[in-house]
């Protein structure tokens, strides 16, 4: 059972009790990420993100780990392009301590020099990680191609120029300047009362930032081309389009559309590419969306002389989609997306999640059965129209590898259309 209550400055407080479980998984997610900054401050949000865990007016760092993992419990936090969350998984009766550590950090980080030099150290060497993934990087290069110059198409670990630069009345004022009650919600799921924990809640946060800063800007595809030829075993390759946002009619259809292309060893994609042609390992395909935006992807990774094989066939594979749709593969889809979406809800951590996005995104807590409804009603009709809306699209293509043999985008997008 899920309640939802609005304090008087915008907080927003919503629980799902869970009456089999011992747990509760308890977080503030913020309606702030990569999106609200600008380029001279990009990784800001995420930067922001790992100092709240470096000490506050009362603890330390290593008091604020310790007084969770003393109890046995786990924290941790995540920026994306439109949100940061700080969450605590622990027993119920021992949510007190993750109520005040969240609240804590949200409210009196000092963001003490010292501390910030050691962690912009460890953030560079996650920078540094991740440019030494391919199969990572290929996918945020994708984005920064179809989204160019535009904080969505930006990394949200930021350029390591700018964090080796970055000063700390920067990162200090992004928090006071972005973070407000009415962009946030406090989640809470597993063995809990709403009462009390409104309660708690009430008393907890009330000295939260009250920033008024909302400048975000509408995200606008454009596609293209990202290639660069590196000594690799493979070619790792995205390939895509602009996809739906969250709002829209179709967005479901794009689910069970993207479950037919690429998800799990029946799918399309790997039926034909991996299982009968043998020319990848991996094969997948996903959507993703935003508030006001879209993408749907192929992700791939193949070997130097294969690549010449496993585009012409993905394009048609992609191409034959919208036309030869059967009434087996879309239940096969429905039955995957409502199983996993059924599966998810016997997680803390899903259920708190899900209520946050549900109120971020609509404004209302949505129901399973609702939710369940939306998956039945897709038709074949609207899977069609999803697919063809998608490949009208200028293709976006980045790759990474030995792609001497990789075909130029003006072919590609020929086989496409």
């Amino acid at each position: 059972m899920r309640k939802k209550t609005t304090l008087d400055n915008g907080l927003r407080i919503v629980t799902h009790y869970m009456p089999a479980v011992e747990s509760v998984t308890f977080g503030v997610w913020n309606a702030v990420g990569c999106r609200d900054e600008s380029e001279e401050i990009n990784g800001t949000a995420h930067f922001l993100e790992h100092m709240a865990f470096k000490g506050t007016k009362t603890k330390s760092a290593l008091e604020i780990m310790e007084k969770v993992e003393s109890v046995g419990g786990y924290i941790n936090a995540y920026t994306s392009e439109e949100i940061t969350a700080y969450w605590v998984r622990l027993l119920s009766e021992d949510l007190h301590i993750g109520i005040d550590i969240i609240s804590d950090i949200l409210q009196n980080s000092t963001f003490e020099p010292k501390e910030l030099e050691r962690e912009r150290g460890v953030i560079l060497q996650e920078i540094g990680m991740y440019l030494d993934d391919p199969a990572q990087m290929v996918g945020d290069y994708w984005q920064r191609t179809a989204f160019p110059n535009q904080p969505i198409g930006r990394l949200i670990l930021g350029k390591k120029e700018i964090i080796q630069s970055i000063k700390r009345e920067k990162i200090v004022n992004f928090m006071q300047s972005h973070y407000h009650p009415s962009k946030m919600v406090v989640s809470a799921a597993g063995k809990i009362n709403h009462d009390n924990f409104v309660e708690q809640i009430t008393n907890s946060m009330n000295n939260l930032p009250q920033g008024k800063i909302n400048n975000r800007i509408k995200a606008t595809y454009q596609g293209g081309e990202y290639r660069e030829e590196k000594e690799l075993e493979q070619v790792h390759l995205v390939l895509g389009f602009e996809g739906l946002d969250y709002h829209d009619d179709d967005y479901h259809a794009l689910l069970i559309y993207s479950a037919i292309m690429g998800a799990g060893g029946s799918s399309r994609l790997f039926q034909e590419i991996r299982e009968k042609r043998g020319l990848v390992y991996s094969i997948y395909a996903g959507a993703e969306s935003f508030s006001d935006s879209g993408t749907f992807q192929v992700v791939a990774g193949t070997g130097k002389n294969e690549i010449k094989e496993l585009l012409p066939v993905l394009c048609e594979e992609l191409v034959n989609s919208p036309k030869n749709l059967t009434e087996k593969e879309i239940e096969k889809s429905k039955a995957q997306l409502k199983t996993s979406t059924l599966m998810s809800i016997e997680s803390t951590m899903t259920n708190a999640t899900v209520a946050a996005y549900q109120l971020f995104r609509y404004g209302k807590l949505i129901d399973m059965q609702e939710r369940i409804e939306k998956i039945n009603n897709v038709t074949k009709t609207s899977i069609e129209k999803v697919a063809n809306k998608l490949l009208s699209s200028k293709p976006t293509i980045s790759s990474i590898g030995p792609i001497k043999l990789l075909e130029s985008l003006d072919k590609i997008q020929n086989r496409l259309n």
